[in-house]
């Protein structure tokens, strides 16, 4: 990685307007050459010249000004392309059948009585690309870390599975069991990239688009800062990932490209399929999509490849002394090049070439065959070679190669750069004939008639399987492989824990807050503490976080070349190479990325970082639910803290940040273990529970579980009580336990809450002892999601095994001596405690902030919402009443003496609140 001195980031390029000219006759002897080179050779030699002489500027670390585009060409000349050291000859044959058995695979899942669909026209046309990829540059893991991070576009995966099976990785019983993972569960192949599907094969999921191109810049990122860290040797890690240039339209594809180019990533290459068409028709077909992504990357500081024409080009491109050809090809719209891809070579002739003399005479030697085969660059070995080559030896900067391909390419006329490809999933036999003698591939018409078309194998021993065998060897291993090298963590005991089980005697304090004091001790701890990475979207001061900035300090890699302006302050702002803290400015997007790429470290490079990630309000699950399935999805681990929680909590910032629907959210990832604790005690034992849960071994799980943490924490100050003598860690940790027995009364009742909502019904109960007679527990629900969860395996359970003891879900079974209604309330919509409505031992009724939230005071708010203590006693009148316990005549009186009706009426509660 270059210096920062070496990439300069303050300064990039500009014209010096400001600055006087000390030598003017000096300047005007360079106008002068300027002038005459423009009156003596023409304006294409002087733009020629003056293009080398900013290429040399560069060279020399001049600062000059940024060129958005060039000209629609191969930014490698062919005169500086490198020797390319594979036998092209043996690539191309491993590359027919690869082509083959990939496109036969999907055509095979379409059989009858399967039909269960598949992509071929992607790989089709990125094929060459992965080949080089796989045959020269794609680091394995067998060297002992952890190789090279490739993220497959997920499209492409039938190509990547073939490949698989040519190294016998794979099984034909494998292929033809593609898409169908449960009814083939012995061979099943997962449709796209799902390590969760395939965890020894996948690493990186990708296919949910727009998510693979920053998931990739934060893993590059994520290697550096482990490096920097000293908890892994990622220095030979390249980080490589394959994108379609329509994906580039997703705003998470092109939105963190800065981070990529400020923190210099040359551990980054970005590979640009551009083969000019969406899912549906042309990416930019009045335009042209390279030049457009050339611009935007040229801008957010990245080195930039263009890979547009293969070498049948080069002799035409050698002649083109007036720059004619080149500007044909730069004014050409990328619409027009895609009917080029399906007509013929006379019609080419006629159209690009034919209006110009001059580009008449270039190709007037050239039979339209010929012309029809000049080809795009996306397709020729030796051009991707030199691209790749100088893509992995550039320094000091991220670097994109955008290649130009056909999607279809070689699968005939029926798919090649047709709009419809994408779902075109089958091929005829006719199409199959044509494909076989395209690829040069010996089998026989009645293989082809007979049935379902042949796989295509050249057999174990030829030197087509040596080579491809020999070349993974050299490169350190198979790709892809998911390895799981980590060994369990040494875990802190309970002392550890101690402190916050005390409670906090009159002290107020949030529970965010007191997730804080006990992130503290953990990170105090000399086996796991420097294991912890914290991560925030520019609000660590909101979360209470400030406090770790003098320790454990903001990663970045180029220190802090300034004078903090609070540097004075205990808490200074405090920038270090060797940071632990993740500071991603306000993107929810690439803090997830960052928690994403740290949680799954244990698998990536064998060794287990411990993320964890504070985000405000619902701008976790809610703005960035597709990144929580993808952490999911890639077997991440961690903790994610959403702060700020409740629909009421957060005071005074109205509908878009309160949040009341999170934690349902959440219930919808099978990977995510979520919490809702009111008390710091019940946070010590979550906290310490998912951590040997994530971290430590056992029997089932020797490696850790395949999980993440989600705690749901609040901003508004309370008094945390001592952790109980006989405190019930199991209902903690299953998801209830009872707080608190009724001391008075005679009328039973229950009250189940979770989180903030707890202090209310705590405050309920002693308003129905001392005001109504009712003597009610309350039950402190740590997760209504994990309730529903184990009730929903027990009743699954019982469905498919009648004859067996039936099984009764544990909310059941802990709930079943527990006497009168039960009324469930939270900071959450009903729907989050009505999870568990079937399951409750007696009447349920729930109440919650279902609807918009608003601006105004906790007990206003509270109140509108009916979800306060006032409002809790009532329901639980309510629903005495329907039993019979006491009289309907009461409700209408304790409506009126609450004043339930009107907001302004409460007690607006303690004002605002910190974490």
């Amino acid at each position: 990685m270059a210096s920062g001195s070496d990439r300069n980031p303050i300064i990039i390029g500009g014209l010096p307007s400001q600055v006087p000219d000390f030598d003017p006759e000096e300047t005007q002897e360079w106008l002068d050459s300027l002038d005459a080179a423009v009156d003596e050779r023409g304006r294409e030699r002087a733009r020629y010249l003056m293009l080398r002489l900013i290429e040399r500027a560069r060279e020399k670390r001049v600062a000059v000004p940024e060129m958005r585009s060039t000209d629609y060409v191969n930014t490698i000349a062919t005169k500086d392309e490198p020797f390319f050291p594979g036998n092209e000859e043996i690539e191309r044959k491993i590359l027919n059948a690869t082509r083959w058995n990939a496109a036969v695979m999907v055509s095979r899942a379409q059989r009858p009585g399967i039909g269960v669909g598949g992509h071929i026209a992607t790989f089709a046309s990125s094929a060459s690309l992965y080949d080089v990829g796989f045959n020269h540059f794609f680091r394995g893991k067998d060297e002992g870390d952890g190789g090279d991070q490739v993220f497959f576009q997920g499209h492409a995966s039938p190509g990547i599975y073939a490949r698989a099976f040519l190294l016998d990785r794979l099984s034909e019983q494998n292929l033809d069991a593609f898409r169908q993972e449960k009814s083939k569960a012995r061979y099943g192949l997962s449709s796209y990239p799902h390590p969760r599907s395939m965890p020894d094969f996948w690493e990186f999921p990708t296919v949910s688009m727009g998510l693979g191109p920053i998931g990739a810049i934060y893993q590059a990122r994520m290697n550096r800062y482990m490096e920097a860290r000293g908890i892994a040797d990622t220095s030979k890690s390249q980080v490589w990932a394959f994108l379609g240039d329509g994906e580039m339209d997703e705003p998470e594809s092109l939105g963190q490209l800065s981070i990529a180019a400020r923190e210099g990533l040359d551990n980054l290459t970005f590979v640009v399929n551009c083969n000019l068409q969406r899912l549906d028709g042309p990416v930019r077909g009045n335009g042209k999509v390279i030049q457009e992504l050339e611009s935007i990357f040229r801008g957010a500081g990245w080195n930039v490849i263009k890979l547009i024409w293969d070498r049948t080009w080069d002799p035409l491109l050698a002649q083109d002394r007036d720059g004619i050809l080149v500007n044909r090809m730069n004014t050409t719209p990328d619409g027009q090049f895609q009917t080029y891809a399906t007509e013929t070579g006379g019609y080419i002739r006629d159209h690009f070439f034919g209006d110009d003399q001059r580009l008449r005479a270039m190709v007037e030697d050239l039979t339209d065959d010929q012309i029809l085969h000049l080809g795009r660059g996306g397709h020729d070995h030796k051009k991707i070679f030199a691209a790749f080559s100088a893509a992995k030896a550039h320094k000091g900067q991220p670097t994109v190669i955008l290649a130009k391909t056909i999607k279809g390419w070689t699968l005939g006329p029926n798919f090649e750069g047709r709009n419809a490809t994408h779902q075109m999933k089958k091929l005829t036999v006719d199409d199959l004939k044509r494909f076989r003698d395209r690829l040069h591939l010996p089998i026989a018409d009645k293989d082809l008639e007979s049935g379902v078309p042949p796989y295509y194998h050249p057999g174990r021993d030829s030197e087509e399987i040596q080579y491809m065998h020999d070349r993974r060897k050299g490169l350190g291993g198979y790709v892809p492989t998911r390895v799981v090298r980590s060994k369990p963590l040494p875990l802190p005991g309970d002392k550890t824990y101690a402190t916050v089980k005390k409670g906090t005697g009159q002290q107020s304090i949030a529970t965010t807050m007191a997730f804080v004091r006990l992130l503290k001790d953990l990170m105090r701890d000399k086996e796991i503490g420097k294991r912890f990475v914290l991560i925030a979207p520019d609000e660590y001061r909101t979360f209470g976080m400030d406090s770790f900035f003098p320790s454990a300090k903001i990663y970045n890699p180029l220190g802090q070349q300034y004078e903090s302006v609070d540097r004075e302050l205990l808490l200074a702002y405090k920038e270090s190479p060797q940071g632990q803290m993740l500071h991603d400015g306000i993107s929810e997007a690439g803090c997830t990325a960052s928690l994403i790429a740290a949680g799954s470290a244990y698998a990536t490079h064998g060794e287990p970082l411990i993320p964890v990630y504070v985000f405000y309000s619902m701008f976790g699950f809610q703005r960035t639910g597709d990144q929580f399935w993808q952490m999911a999805d890639q077997l991440a681990r961690g903790f994610v803290l959403g702060a700020t929680a409740g629909r009421t909590t957060l005071t005074g910032e109205g509908l878009q940040h309160a949040d009341g629907h999170s934690q349902l959210l959440a219930s919808t990832n099978p990977g995510c273990v979520a919490y809702d604790p009111a008390y710091a005690y019940e946070i010590a034992h979550i906290v310490q529970d998912g951590l040997r849960r994530m971290y430590g071994s056992s029997e089932d799980h020797p490696h850790g579980e395949d999980v993440f943490y989600y705690l749901t924490v609040y901003n508004e100050p309370i008094q945390h009580p001592a952790e109980p003598e006989n405190v019930d860690v199991e209902g903690i940790l299953r998801g209830v336990h009872r707080l608190s027995e009724g001391a008075s009364g005679a009328i039973p009742a229950q009250i189940m809450a979770s989180g903030v909502a707890v202090p209310w019904a705590v405050e309920a109960q002693k308003i129905l002892a001392e005001e109504w007679n009712v003597k009610a527990d309350v039950w402190s629900a740590t997760s209504w999601n994990e309730l529903r969860r184990e009730a929903v395996e027990c009743e699954e359970h019982n469905l498919l095994h009648p004859e067996e003891e039936q099984r009764v879900p544990w909310v059941t079974r802990k709930l079943s001596g527990a006497e009168g209604p039960f009324v469930a309330v939270s900071d959450w919509m009903r729907s989050v405690p009505d999870q568990i409505a079937r399951w409750v031992p007696g009447t349920y009724q729930s109440l919650g902030a279902d609807g918009f939230g608003f601006a105004d005071t906790r007990g206003a708010a509270r109140r509108f919402f009916h979800i306060d203590a006032q409002s809790i006693v009532v329901a639980v009148l309510t629903e005495l009443a329907k039993e019979g316990k006491v009289d309907r005549s009461v409700l209408k009186q304790a409506i009126d003496r609450y004043q339930l009706l009107d907001a302004s009426a409460a007690d607006p509660g303690a004002a605002g609140g910190d974490a």
